[in-house]
């Protein structure tokens, strides 16, 4: 597929693929959840968006540009540097900001810090190299396709909710020094039924 030049794409096209990188950031982290403790959560919003994950995306977009096979191991290893790095200082600030630890890989081993590990910047990069490598062009190809005023109109809202949500939600941390955590849905285990509970704030 034809890739577009960046000087093609709109602002309106930018905030689209921040919107659907900042989804899948949410799944991925939910996924996560489900392999390691059987259940998903809010993630800390009350959207199923992860804003943080889209502006990554976005800067990363910038920085490196879509990656072609013969590029493709120096832009694995840029992002495993940007991921590593990025995560310290999310972990870092967040414990600055709001007095507590907003995830740990203590107990991974070979992490770096508390806030990154080989294993997870490798498990990023990997799925980062891999989404712009096969995923970017047909996606913001599909996005210009289907670019319209309503579609902007809709994208300018879901962006908007999403910076009113993840303000909300840090301002909640940083007042009450505690996650951001509204409910948790327990998975079926051992012929148990689902179980959704609802955490009183």
């Amino acid at each position: 597929m034809d890739r577009i030049l960046q000087s093609d794409y709109s602002v309106y096209d930018y905030i689209a693929l921040v919107i659907v990188v900042s989804f899948l950031g949410f799944c991925l982290e939910n996924i996560w959840m489900l392999c390691r403790k059987g259940q998903i959560d809010n993630r800390n919003m009350n959207f199923p968006f992860l804003i943080g994950y889209g502006i990554a995306i976005l800067f990363i977009y910038f920085l490196l540009g879509v990656p072609e096979k013969e590029n493709l191991a120096f832009f694995f290893c840029a992002c495993f540097f940007i991921v590593s790095l990025g995560e310290i200082a999310l972990g870092y600030s967040v414990e600055k900001l709001c007095g507590f630890h907003y995830w740990d890989y203590t107990l991974l081993p070979l992490h770096f810090t508390r806030y990154t590990s080989l294993f997870t910047s490798l498990g990023f990069s990997t799925i980062i190299t891999l989404f712009f490598y096969y995923c970017f062009t047909p996606l913001m190809n599909t996005v210009k396709i289907h670019d319209s005023y309503p579609s902007h109109v809709v994208l300018v809202s879901v962006l908007s909710v999403m910076v009113i949500d993840f303000l909300y939600s840090f301002g909640y941390m940083h007042a009450n020094q505690s996650l951001y955590k509204s409910w948790i849905l327990h998975l079926p285990v051992h012929g148990s039924k689902f179980l959704l509970e609802i955490l009183s704030k």
